[in-house]
């Protein structure tokens, strides 16, 4: 049956954590880490979020807010946890420590510390500094309006090095090839093809749904709302701008929830540069790490029954063992379809795992 030209949506997120990958699928979600011995290990569990149940979740631009929060604390959650693979086995985490200062919830305690300092460190790194980093122009510029332009341009520059910066990181670089294998899955899927290494290779690393996209439009909304801002003290400069910041993620997790819905051009338009960027925070991933990908979303999602219900599309299990059995060599190979735009680029290698040696 042929693909429909219009957006597909499976409702899948997912984040990248330490040698592996966790994918959400509506209230459960699943962590699938490639432990040291090779072998991948998958978790799965049900997240409750903040005030859950209640109708004030579903209200437009105050759902965004708690969303953001919530994909903070499950984000530090999975990240520990992924992390306690190769930490001390005596101590992982210091949630020894944490347990004394805490009764007993060192887990969550150490989560709740992190996901605050998280916070902070973000609204100190693109809230304050480029407000002050900026401030050094009012001597030549008296235009208020132009330096709120000033200062978002310096918010996204500041970003931009910073994604930079943190990529020259060894592990942040495996870091970003795991996010181009979940970024993979999802696309497979919403593409119409069965989950398979072999498909995933093929599918494009970008998406419009992506954290960085989200982030973008984070900082292009508080541009506009933050040339509001008419006040000349200091610290209410400084205290507006933090307490707009609920809002600016309201409005952010709108648009992002838009720009996965929909493929109308002014939509895909908008969503441009955040693709642009996730080009810096998301590689392409190896073997090995796809198939840490997989395990993790089908651990959630049942993708067989979602391309029935959206392509009309059966898959048998025969087709499904041919298709992972097939040569590697042939991934490269296969034509693309005429809505992907897809560019190749083979995987870098770090030289100091195995999984490096088995390059696509």
């Amino acid at each position: 049956m042929a693909r429909k030209k219009c957006g597909h949506y499976s409702g899948i997120g997912g984040q990248a954590v330490l040698e592996g990958v966790m994918m959400k699928n509506k209230e459960k979600y699943a962590v699938a880490v490639r432990k040291p011995n090779g072998e991948i290990e998958v978790k799965v569990e049900t997240h409750k979020g903040l005030l859950e149940g209640k109708k004030i979740k579903d209200i437009p631009f105050i759902r965004g807010i708690f969303n953001f929060v919530e994909s903070m604390i499950l984000g530090t959650k999975v990240l520990n946890y992924s992390a306690s693979f190769y930490e001390d086995e005596e101590d992982p985490n210091g949630e020894k420590a944490a347990d004394k200062a805490s009764g007993g919830k060192g887990e969550s305690f150490v989560n709740t510390l992190v996901t605050i300092f998280a916070v902070v460190l973000a609204v100190g790194i693109f809230i304050v500094l480029p407000y002050f980093v900026g401030s050094f122009f009012e001597g030549f510029i008296r235009n208020r309006s132009l330096m709120a332009i000033i200062e978002g341009v310096i918010r996204i520059a500041i970003f931009l090095l910073y994604v930079s910066a943190i990529s020259l990181m060894k592990d942040i670089r495996r870091l970003y090839r795991y996010h181009g294998a979940e970024h993979k899955c999802i696309n497979c899927i919403e593409k119409g093809r069965p989950l398979d290494v072999r498909n995933v290779m093929r599918s494009s690393r970008l998406h419009k749904r992506c954290g960085t996209s989200f982030i973008f439009f984070v900082l292009i909304v508080s541009i506009v709302l933050f040339f509001f801002i008419r006040v000349d003290n200091v610290f209410y400069k400084v205290g507006l701008r933090i307490l707009l910041m609920p809002v600016v993620a309201g409005i952010s997790y709108e648009l992002i929830r838009l720009a996965g819905r929909s493929d109308f051009f002014l939509v895909n338009l908008l969503s441009a540069p955040g693709m642009l960027i996730q080009r810096l925070t998301t590689k392409e991933p190896d073997r090995d790490m796809i198939e840490v990908a997989i395990a993790s979303i089908e651990a959630v999602f049942d993708w067989k029954a979602y391309l029935k219900e959206e392509f009309g599309y059966q898959v048998d299990d025969e087709q499904e063992d041919a298709s992972g059995t097939e040569d590697e060599d042939i991934e490269f190979e296969m034509p693309v379809t005429e809505e992907e735009d897809i560019e190749f680029e083979m995987p870098e290698a770090d030289g100091n795992s195995e999984t490096d040696k088995e390059e696509v």
